[in-house]
């Protein structure tokens, strides 16, 4: 016996009720929950749809489909890091890294001729602290606005496109930069030090560009990739 258009429907209102808002996620459990009760009806095929779609439930253990989801975002943001790195690696290779080579000497000059070094340092932490609180605000708007339109959410769509700002990587550097500008009168003594903190600089920003501009630019193309559907979704 195979399941109708309106129990397929019944199975996705399912996966949505207990809390499974990315269209892709709920594709997956349907597949497995369809499969699960057609073949559990050839054995038994006098129990209903939702006896059977219930014992199936029920085999996820206590907390449902939470276990699936997070191993499916662990899944999903590894695959998210690999881009970034994909692109972080190009910065090391010709012709990105004259570029890189260029930056890094051109703060290097910076904070070791300029008499306003720290304060220059101390302006790139607040401009960058501002810059993620503007990224985190307006992923919060985006998320709210999502909330009040009928379009179907991708689990990689919301990684790349709202997590960003939220990433513990982010604060890690703008810890890094608050350390740097606390020893910086001891830092900015020593030349080893301060071309150190010019390569970092110039790294983070690197790794801002990648996270912010090219990923996004490029997300079309990714979740198409992933998603085989999200094309024909979005024509």
């Amino acid at each position: 016996m195979k399941l109708t258009t309106q129990q397929i429907d019944q199975l996705y209102l399912f996966t949505r009720q207990h809390y499974v808002e990315y269209y892709d996620l709920q594709t997956e459990l349907v597949d497995h929950l369809a499969n699960a009760i057609e073949s559990e009806w050839q054995q038994n095929p006098k129990l209903t749809f939702d006896e059977v779609l219930n014992e199936e439930f029920k085999k996820f253990g206590v907390f449902g489909f939470v276990d699936v989801v997070q191993k499916r975002q662990a899944a999903l943001g590894k695959k998210y890091n690999r881009l970034i790195f994909q692109h972080f690696k190009t910065f090391f290779k010709v012709p990105k890294i004259l570029f890189l080579i260029v930056m890094t000497f051109t703060v290097f000059l910076i904070f070791k001729t300029s008499i306003y070094s720290d304060y220059f340092l101390r302006a790139i932490t607040v401009i960058y602290f501002g810059f993620i609180c503007y990224k985190f605000y307006e992923s919060k708007k985006i998320k709210k606005a999502q909330k009040n339109t009928n379009k179907k959410k991708w689990l990689l769509e919301e990684i790349i496109n709202q997590n960003v700002a939220s990433s513990p990587a982010f604060i890690g550097i703008f810890h890094i930069l608050m350390q740097i500008i606390l020893y910086a009168e001891k830092y900015f003594l020593n030349d080893y030090w301060i071309f150190s903190i010019s390569f970092l600089i110039v790294l983070f920003g690197i790794l801002n560009y990648i996270l912010f501009k090219i990923i996004p630019s490029k997300a079309q193309t990714y979740l198409e990739q992933t998603y085989p559907e999200y094309k024909l979704e979005n024509l």
